[in-house]
């Protein structure tokens, strides 16, 4: 009975391209157009047939996961390319919908992170092997959307445009005191107090992350130009000339938001100037994948640009800038799963089989995702004041392709303290 209903669902569902089930049974069929894209999988396990129509979005992930779905010539990412396109199309695919929105409902609930629930959550994501991060990011550790300015950027140019450009949003003047909050390895910290002259107050959740950026700093004798804590972005005190935000906000969840703009109006000097880097959805609000939250990002939610703005609007903040980023996460996901699978030998001797399946899957479903799926990347500039920055966006122009060294009156620094770090 499974694999009939499994099948009338399929059938309607596969409009365009090819994908072919072999069943538990023996039995193969195709369903599609037979066009591209095209995908063969295999079920191992009888449930399979039942699990997937109850609950396809975790069951396809962990059935990848457990070795009872397979895919032919080991395509993963055609196979989740031409679920995603197929399920973009159609509007009938009504029990979709229902999880979706019974998720949604649910959402506030899932998304409550208060400090010790954060930290759990950031633990089951960074607290992992350093040795895998190494494996598959750019040297600088940067864990988040890349800025590919030109077609032929590798991925460490691409890293190092972001940092520019955030540098640059930032207006950043010497001896400015920036908070980062979710600072990661301290790579962004570190280039704004080495390459702009920032005294810079990272904070992260994660004792890996803590531990590594410490060790950085020290390493390029920026001790005092970097700091960094093992603190939640609710318990900073004092206030900053600038504040940036990576990638952290994808982990506040919506119950926190007013509470974390608010942490960026009362830490923010009047003058000040703030820039928020988040994944979110371009297609309005709605809940995160039920596999990502198991397995991936307990609590983590990528918002609507709506649900943002509208907490910005109560929090007496201004947005001075906003910016979407569409395909760049795409090629920088491109990019790390093309590192990270010429590097399956080494995950396996620090994890297991099962480990690679699951990380391939969530860099395969996040890449396809920010391809076909409506993920993007907002990047919102905040300030108190209409003033505090130009009233037009000339400022963002770059003479130099990676940014220009902090200048006063006009000279390079060259006798500040970081650029004398080596």
């Amino acid at each position: 009975m499974w694999i009939k209903l499994l099948s009338i669902f399929l059938k309607r569902l596969i409009r365009q391209g090819s994908l072919v089930v072999v069943y538990p049974d023996g039995r193969s069929i195709q369903y599609g157009d037979g066009s591209t894209p095209s995908a063969t999988m295999r079920f191992h396990a009888r449930s399979l047939p039942r699990k997937l129509l109850i609950n396809p979005e975790l069951t396809l992930g962990e059935a990848y996961m457990d070795g009872t779905l397979t895919v032919d010539q080991d395509d993963l990412y055609g196979l989740v390319e031409l679920l995603v396109i197929n399920l973009k199309r159609q509007s009938d695919a009504w029990h979709l919908r229902w999880q979706a929105n019974l998720r949604q409902l649910h959402r506030r609930l899932a998304q409550f992170n208060p400090a010790g629930r954060a930290q759990r959550n950031v633990a089951h994501h960074y607290d992992l092997s350093g040795t895998l991060y190494d494996l598959f990011l750019d040297p600088d550790r940067q864990y988040s959307c890349a800025y590919f300015r030109e077609p032929g950027d590798t991925l460490e140019t691409a890293q190092r445009n972001k940092k520019s450009l955030i540098a640059r949003k930032l207006l950043l003047a010497p001896e400015q005191r920036v908070l980062d909050i979710g600072c990661g390895w301290g790579g962004l910290g570190l280039h704004l107090a080495r390459d702009h002259g920032a005294r810079v107050t990272g904070i992260t959740l994660s004792q890996e992350q803590h531990r590594i950026a410490e060790e950085r700093a020290r390493a390029e004798g920026l001790g005092d130009q970097a700091r960094f804590r093992l603190q939640d972005y609710r318990d900073i005190s004092g206030t900053f000339d600038r504040i940036v935000s990576v990638g952290m906000f994808e982990h506040v969840g919506v119950p926190h938001y007013k509470e974390f703009f608010a942490t960026l109006r009362d830490r923010l000097k009047d003058d000040g100037v703030a820039l928020l880097h988040t994944i979110g959805r371009a297609d309005g609000p709605g809940s995160t994948n039920p596999w990502i939250t198991k397995y991936i990002f307990p609590g983590g939610y990528s918002p609507a640009l709506s649900e943002i703005l509208a907490v910005v609007e109560q929090s007496g903040l201004y947005v001075t800038d906003v910016e979407v980023w569409r395909l760049h996460y795409a090629e920088t996901l491109k990019e790390w799963r093309n590192r990270f699978e010429a590097s399956l030998d080494r995950v396996r001797s620090i994890y297991d089989e099962r480990f690679c399946r699951m990380w391939r899957f969530y860099l395969v479903a996040s890449e396809v995702a920010f391809r076909h799926d409506g993920l993007v990347v907002f990047q919102i500039q905040l300030a108190k004041k209409q003033d505090a920055v130009p009233l037009t966006r000339d400022y963002l122009a770059s003479r130099d392709r990676l940014g220009e060294p902090a200048t006063r009156d006009g000279e390079k620094i060259t006798d500040h303290p970081a650029w004398n770090a080596n």
